[in-house]
């Protein structure tokens, strides 16, 4: 029998994630700092939402691009926080979690042969995706002494003729860097000069610690240029509704619906009730969060630095990113070796991309108490390999 799997899937290695989340799931005492999901349970007035869409019967699909109380809701939500204006009629979609909205992005505006700018570390569907549309990821790393936000300088390096596009995912997912204004702009004139899109995966934007998040559509000039995608999963512990979004201009947006139409119908319906409920009685529930995600990123970003795991400040989401050179070990072996001698489960930072190695990504979206003891055991841990 001939093989019949694609030489783009064939050829994409699986998920350098889940192999971590899938033993450590069959240990009875481990402590995961792996897996990037709220511990919090989505707040009980956006819960109340769910259930009376429930009761009153809400449970066919909704227009293809979601309802427009949602998408209305949404408009509002993004001017009021960023001054971006988007028409919820041609400029809105909402989709099954913002993994959806990339998979639309990318399909939407990519031919074979396209090159697409993304610096790394970064979550791991990136390039994938790029791959499976029949795109050519253009992997530009960046480095702690730059607090790992990508500059200019290396993105315009990497442009050629077959670049289209530049994606970028800020606050960011392993390393928690977050992108100054004044870098954003400057990526934004580079983007300018060469005629480029923007593809900003901004799913974290609520979460930023003493600093200020820019909404790249916000930027001059930008607006029309950028697909801006979010969602609910992260800012508002919703990650089960399966529920995100995509802005951008008509022309794109519409590319992006088509996709949408043949692939998915429209995202679920209960869960776009509960999400209008989040973007109008919210905010709240997610300072009370991003407060206490606070006090345990100092925790824990503290009590790396404390055991030599040199450790900059993650700035934004949920996740710190200590170099683990200290132990003697590389990152693989120092997630495996922890694993296995003190049931604390953490992420090769390789598995983020290359300019991860010598990293791991821990995840602070647990108890503090948790974190306590994880640091602990990172404690016995360290005194024996350290």
């Amino acid at each position: 029998m001939r093989n019949f799997i694609s030489n783009r899937v064939a050829q994409t290695p699986p998920s350098g994630i889940r192999k971590f989340f899938d033993i450590a799931a069959t240990m009875k005492d481990v402590i995961s700092l792996g897996i990037g999901e709220p511990d919090f349970v989505t707040p009980d007035p956006i819960l109340e939402a769910g259930r009376a869409s429930l009761a009153r019967g809400e449970t066919a699909y909704t227009s293809n691009s979601g309802t427009i109380e949602l998408r209305r809701a949404l408009s509002k939500h993004l001017n009021k926080l960023y001054g971006v204006q988007y028409d919820p009629e041609t400029e809105i979609i909402i989709t099954v979690g913002v993994s959806e909205a990339l998979y639309l992005a990318i399909t939407a505006v990519l031919n074979p042969g396209d090159e697409v700018i993304i610096p790394e570390p970064c979550f791991v569907s990136y390039a994938p995706e790029v791959s499976f549309a029949g795109g050519v990821p253009v992997m530009v790393p960046t480095y702690v002494e730059n607090q790992f936000e990508v500059t200019a300088e290396d993105i315009e390096t990497a442009v050629t003729p077959q670049t289209k596009a530049i994606f970028l995912g800020y606050p960011n997912n392993p390393t928690g860097a977050v992108m100054s204004r004044a870098r954003m702009k400057q990526i934004a004139a580079v983007a300018e000069e060469h005629d480029l899109l923007i593809i900003s995966d901004e799913i974290y934007d609520q979460l930023v610690y003493g600093v200020e998040h820019t909404c790249v559509p916000s930027l001059p000039g930008m607006r029309d240029r950028t697909i801006l995608l979010g969602g609910f999963s992260k800012d508002y512990a919703m990650t089960g509704w399966r529920i995100g979004y995509a802005c951008a201009n008509p022309d794109l947006l519409g590319a992006m619906r088509k996709v949408h139409q043949y692939t998915i119908m429209s995202a679920p319906t209960t869960a776009q009730a509960a999400a209008i409920v989040a973007l109008e009685q919210g905010a709240e529930h997610v300072a009370k969060m991003r407060n206490e995600y606070d006090r345990r990123r100092r925790l824990l970003v503290d009590g790396f630095n404390t055991l030599a795991l040199d450790c900059f400040e993650p700035k934004g989401a949920f996740y710190a990113f200590p170099a683990v050179a200290a132990s003697g070990m590389d990152s693989d072996k120092f997630a495996w070796t922890l694993l296995e001698e003190e049931e604390v489960a953490v992420v090769p930072g390789d598995a983020f991309g290359q300019s991860g190695a010598g990293f791991v990504r821990a995840c602070y979206a647990t108890s503090y108490e948790k974190i306590e003891e994880a640091l602990n055991r990172l404690e016995r841990f360290m005194k024996r390999h350290g």
